[in-house]
């Protein structure tokens, strides 16, 4: 694809493709896929709280209006938030105007299909199409017939709710305390708010967004300051988003991070006590721990891998019928309640098996043993590394030394310029050597030709 990567269409604000002009056109292609070839003409548009959102939104909405599709505005809402609306509202479509962690120089535009899923390949094609094609678009509505833009003012309040609904009734949060920090993002209100009105006592870090300061040193990707100000204060359990709120990072009541493989774990073990966790399957990425596999494994759970991506984790669920699936990113999905990885959603139902077993979360998740783990990211707009035969070399080389002790996985980042190297070993040793060399002829080679 030229423009969509695993998460729609990103880049820097004010260059290609994130400028106005490429954004009204490509509002036009949104609305000529969907009315044009499947006579359908509602779509919901969210957004983070980046400055650039409003730009964006304004060119997106012209464009689909221009097309003859109408527009329904929610403003700053989570991710998840837009594929919940989107099905239950029974609109066309659903866009997400985000970049989810990437700094707030960055935006993105990300688009849900009627029931709620990302849009595969072959839709995103056909705007691709339509983008490059110069004589696009060759009709646009009748003055008659162009699109109106409502705005829908109680969005938040039937998306706490939707949430809510997935514990029992009767269930509630009373005598938890919880830290959520927000990341300056789109869960700003909606996450503290969700948490009180269960009954919990609330600390709320990183909920005063300005536009610029968005996942800037907080939220699922920076923990510490979370981890603080848990200590700090003794609550039970630190919550953290990222900007647009698809994923969920928790700190347990000692002050160490529980990532999404270990959230995956505590989750599809209680699933399965219950009887509720279809073919005893996880769906995960290539990116989640060895001793998330094996961990499972100890319980009669099968752990099966998809590309890096939230998108093919979903893919793969779908075709499995399983219902848990996820990254160690936090981005976790119950297809039972949602289509998309849904942060709240994963935050209330780790709280509630907490409550449930009475026990801190240090306890539910002492059991699942994760190896050493080295992540390097290289920046880099040269992604062609595969075909380089130094880097296959030195690739082999450490492939051959990790066998039976590890893993390599090199992979180009579907979101960032970047190639991302991770190393996972027994002995962390093992994995500074190879996350160095590996990383090292990578940079040489792409970041410094001869």
């Amino acid at each position: 694809m030229k423009y969509f990567g695993t998460d729609g269409i990103r880049g820097k604000v004010n260059s290609s493709p994130m400028i106005p002009e490429m954004v009204l056109k490509l509002g036009m292609a949104i609305a000529s896929v969907l009315k044009d070839d499947h006579g359908r003409n509602m779509v919901l548009i969210g957004k983070d709280t980046r400055l650039s959102g409003y730009m964006i939104e304004s060119a997106l909405t012209s464009g689909l209006c221009a097309k003859g599709v109408n527009v329904t505005l929610v403003g700053p809402i989570p991710t998840p938030a837009v594929a919940f609306l989107t099905r239950t509202l029974r609109l066309d479509a659903g866009i997400v105007i985000s970049a989810s962690h990437n700094p707030f120089y960055d935006n993105g535009i990300k688009i849900f299909s009627s029931e709620g899923y990302k849009l595969p390949d072959k839709i995103e094609g056909e705007i691709e199409a339509r983008l490059d094609n110069p004589n696009f678009p060759k009709r646009r509505a009748y003055s008659d017939k162009i699109g109106k833009a409502f705005r829908l003012d109680d969005a938040t309040g039937r998306y706490i709710e939707y949430v809510k609904s997935t514990i029992p009734k009767g269930s509630d949060l009373e005598g938890m305390k919880i830290v959520v920090d927000c990341a300056n993002g789109s869960a700003y209100k909606c996450s503290p708010l969700l948490f009180k009105e269960l009954g919990a006592d609330v600390i709320s870090i990183n909920d005063k967004p300005d536009g610029i300061n968005i996942n800037e040193r907080c939220g699922a990707l920076y923990p510490e300051g979370l981890r603080q100000v848990v200590l700090n204060n003794n609550y039970h359990v630190g919550v953290a988003h990222d900007g647009d709120a698809d994923r969920t990072i928790l700190i347990d009541e000692k002050g160490n991070i529980i990532d999404g493989d270990i959230i995956l774990g505590i989750c599809a073990v209680e699933l399965k006590k219950k009887k509720t966790l279809k073919g005893n399957v996880v769906v995960a990425t290539t990116m989640s721990n060895l001793g998330l596999e094996r961990f499972l494994d100890s319980h009669g759970i099968k752990l099966i891998r998809t590309k890096v991506g939230d998108r093919y984790v979903v893919e793969e669920m779908l075709k499995l019928s399983a219902n848990l699936g996820g990254e160690q990113s936090g981005h976790i999905v119950f297809s039972d309640f949602n289509t998309t990885g849904d942060g709240m959603l994963t935050a209330l139902q780790v709280l509630h098996i907490i409550n449930q077993k009475g026990k801190p979360l240090s306890e539910l998740s002492s059991s699942i043993t994760l190896y050493p783990q080295l992540l390097v990211n290289i920046e880099t707009p040269n992604k062609n590394f595969k075909t380089i035969p130094e880097i296959k070399r030195v690739i082999e080389n450490a492939e051959m030394a990790l066998k039976g002790r590890g893993r390599l996985l090199v992979r180009a980042s579907g979101t960032e310029p970047k190639i991302r190297v991770m190393v996972e070993a027994d002995e962390i040793s093992l994995c500074e050597k190879w996350a160095n060399e590996v990383s090292g002829v990578i940079k040489s080679c792409l970041c410094n030709p001869a």
